[in-house]
Parts: structure tokens; C-alpha cells; sequence
């Protein structure tokens, strides 16, 4: 069947310097980032709450931030939000990390469990307070292009299609839509089937009211629940792509048929379901294919355009930096992403797409639009030692200090910490 052809006239609203697409941690560290260097940025949110897996998608934890031994590497804006991530609600922050760094070596790691739904209110507060303007249930359909130059994009809501101008694009939808569509090189990824849920149980309330802590009236449930590594994936079943309708319908029925099967026979009046993710629990769906590609074999690498050094969530000691070129495809000049679209791959692509470094590339995403904007250069041309300047004065830690780069003996092993294997 040909495509059907139709004309209508589509309202054009006013000029953005900036529009990030998608409200996840990544798109508010790039809005945030923006408009505090003084640029006009809109944020698009396709759902009604901020934070994306972080919050509605119950993904609802800081991985570490430290090197396993006691030494922070993530600051910067990820330290700022994890802060606010547990100002209004309960937290999880061990007690060696509760005051900052601790002055003794630990192998107790730097982590923040938090109340996403508390959470999603606090990014809202903000985002408000700085100035970044919000479009909640509006849905960015297509980026209109003039060769490799993004002229603004095409936007779904409430208020019917529209075209918003501007200035420079961040795509971080978390699945490189607007890349995608705009022409931009992009690598397919593959997901296991996994579903997870928050629920409260009688016994568990006797519980928080006895240690007088609400966080041990809380419980999970799953669907699916395959981990990293694709343990307990069902065998025969397909790999997800979360690309496309169908196969995101296809993987939500799946695990909520499923999760409805595990609880059926329980006690209904001795449990409840608190909360189900309102967006699909995808890990790495599609990514740029960027200026250059992230791999596992980086690690204790340094790269002169580094936008900052993150560590290993799973394994003590390893280290790397994230290069600049990751976020960004020569020839398109005014569009970058941020977040789990980065250009990394394997094992690497696990590391960079985690909540810390996605709120580091989307800070250094929002800067370098900022710095673009001012110049006039291409994204992908921008001054690296003025923009890794920038967030330095803004504590990120540009480079990892080799001191912190473990003997020959563990380079190739490290050792595991905690068991993140759901993340």
C-alpha cells in the first residue's frame, strides 16, 4: 500500500536557543546546564514526570560514584542531583558517604537509593527555578532538515502538531529517535526481558513501623527479570529492540501477563502493587554511531577531549573517560545527544548509560550547546579546553588521576562490588 499524501497547515511557535528532547536525568542535566549559562531552552517530556528510568521507570538508583576504595570520580551535576534525589524523601546513602567523601579508604561504594516518585517532583521544582521551560504529554515526532543542519523539530500534544525552531537539538529520548530520523549514522542494540514493580506487604509494613523507616515497607515484583548479563532471559525468546511500536507493545504484554500469572494465587487482601513502570524498562535500544565509539578496552585510557571521567559500577578500580566525540557525528552541526545514546558499545555501553554518567554527558551536552550557540561553530567544532574548563568550574573531574589506576595485576580483572545486575 503507497503512503498517503495530505497537506495541512502546522502552527510555527517562537525561536529556541535550545530544545532537549526527552526528560529523563540526561535531558535535565543538558536543560539545566543550558539555561544556567544563560541560553532559552525547552525540555520536551513525552510522559507528565521527569526522570525517565530514574523515576516512572523505577530504576530507582545512583550506582556508584566512587572507585570501590573510597576516592570519588563523579561529581558535578550528578552529585547535585543525587542530593536532591533524597532531600524530600528516604535514602539509601551509606553512612561512610552521607557528609562527602570519607577521609579513610572504604570498599563501601557511594550509591543513593531514593523515592523516584519524590524524586520526579523535585526535578520539576528545578527545572522551574532555573528557568527551563517544561512541555509535559508532548511527544518530538521528527526533526525537519536542511541537509545536515536541523531546522527545529515537529512536536505531538494536546495542542495538535507543531513546529518549534531552534537553534541547537539534544536528542536524549534514551533510543536516538530524533537522530535517527534526522539522518545521523545509528547502531541497534538488543534487550532482555525484564519488568520490575514496587509493592507493599502487611508484613512488611509491621516491618517499617517497628524500625520506624518507610523504606522497609516497600517490596519489588517482576515480570521478567533477566539481568545484565541476560541471565534468566527466557530461552527461545527473541531479543528486544525498543524501536518500534510493535516491539515495545509485544515486550510490555509479555511481562505484564506474566507478573499478573506470579501474584494471582497470593493473599489479596496481605500485599498491593504500588507502582508498575509507566515506561518500558529498555537498557540499550539505539545509540548514535558517533565520532568515536566508547569500548571496554578504554578503560584507564585518557582522551584530550574527555567531558569527564566515570567509574565502573560493577567492578572496583576500573576507570574511564568520555570523550567529546562520543555525543556528536561530524556533518551535522547543530545536533548532539547525551545519555544511553552515547556512542559506546559491549560492556561499555552498560558503564556510560547508568544514571551518573548520563547526567554528566547530559550537563556537557548542554554546555557545549551553549558554547556552540555563542560561537557560531558547529557542535561537533566546539573549543574542548573551554568546555572542559566550564565544567570543571563546575566539579566535574575532567581526568581520572593515574594514582587511582590499579597495578598490572588487576588492570584486567578489578573485583566485583554490589550485585547491580537488574540496573
Amino acid at each position: 500500500m503507497e503512503c498517503m499524501e495530505w497537506k495541512e497547515s502546522i502552527p510555527v511557535k517562537g525561536y529556541r536557543d535550545v530544545i532537549v528532547a526527552g526528560g529523563g536525568v540526561a535531558g535535565v542535566a543538558a536543560a539545566l546546564s543550558v539555561a544556567r549559562a544563560g541560553k532559552k531552552v525547552l525540555l520536551l517530556e513525552k510522559a507528565n514526570l521527569l526522570g525517565g528510568l530514574a523515576t516512572i521507570g523505577l530504576i530507582n538508583l545512583f550506582v556508584p560514584m566512587c572507585n570501590g576504595r573510597g576516592k570519588q570520580i563523579i561529581f558535578g551535576m550528578a552529585e547535585e542531583l543525587l542530593r536532591l534525589s533524597v532531600k524530600y524523601g528516604y535514602d539509601f546513602i551509606p553512612e561512610e558517604w552521607k557528609n562527602g567523601e570519607p577521609e579513610q579508604p572504604t570498599n563501601v561504594r557511594y550509591i543513593a537509593r531514593y523515592s523516584p516518585q519524590i524524586f520526579a517532583l523535585a526535578l520539576t521544582e528545578l527545572l522551574q527555578q532555573e528557568g527551563v521551560e517544561i512541555l509535559f504529554d508532548c511527544l518530538a515526532t521528527r526533526p525537519v532538515m536542511n541537509a545536515g543542519h536541523c531546522e527545529g523539530l515537529l512536536l505531538e500534544s494536546k495542542s495538535g502538531r507543531e513546529f518549534y525552531p531552534a537553534g541547537i537539538v539534544i536528542d536524549t529520548t534514551g533510543d536516538a529517535d530524533l537522530l535517527f530520523r534526522a539522518g545521523i549514522p545509528t547502531v541497534q542494540g538488543k534487550n532482555y526481558f525484564t519488568y520490575v514493580g514496587h509493592t507493599i506487604t502487611l508484613e512488611n509494613c509491621r516491618k517499617a513501623v517497628e524500625a520506624n523507616d518507610i523504606r522497609l515497607a516497600l517490596g519489588s515484583c517482576a515480570g521478567g527479570n533477566a539481568d545484565l548479563y541476560g541471565h534468566n532471559h527466557p530461552e527461545g525468546m527473541k531479543f528486544f529492540s525498543g524501536t518500534t511500536v510493535e516491539d515495545v507493545s509485544d515486550f510490555l504484554i509479555r511481562n505484564q501477563r506474566l507478573l499478573l500469572d506470579r501474584i494471582r494465587n497470593e493473599n489479596r487482601t496481605s500485599r498491593d502493587i504500588v507502582t508498575l513502570p509507566t515506561m518500558p524498562q529498555l537498557r540499550t535500544t539505539r545509540r548514535i554511531d558517533g565520532d568515536y565509539t566508547l569500548l571496554e578496552s578504554d578503560k584507564y585510557r585518557h582522551f584530550e577531549d574527555s567531558i569527564g571521567a566515570i567509574c565502573d559500577f560493577e567492578r572496583r578500580d576500573f576507570l574511564y573517560e568520555i570523550p567529546f566525540r562520543t555525543l556528536v557525528r561530524t556533518g551535522y552541526d547543530n545536533l548532539i545527544t547525551a545519555g544511553r545514546s552515547a556512542s559506546a558499545d559491549g560492556y561499555a555501553w552498560d558503564v556510560v548509560r547508568v544514571i551518573p554518567p548520563a547526567i554528566l554527558t547530559g550537563q556537557a551536552a548542554g554546555a557545549a550547546a551553549a558554547q556552540a550557540l555563542e560561537t557560531g561553530c558547529p557542535i561537533y567544532s566546539v573549543d574542548l579546553p573551554r568546555l572542559q574548563s566550564s565544567l570543571e568550574k563546575a566539579r566535574v573531574m575532567i581526568h581520572f588521576d593515574d594514582a587511582l589506576v590499579p597495578g598490572a595485576d588487576r588492570r584486567d580483572a578489578g573485583s566485583r562490588g554490589e550485585d547491580f545486575g537488574h540496573i
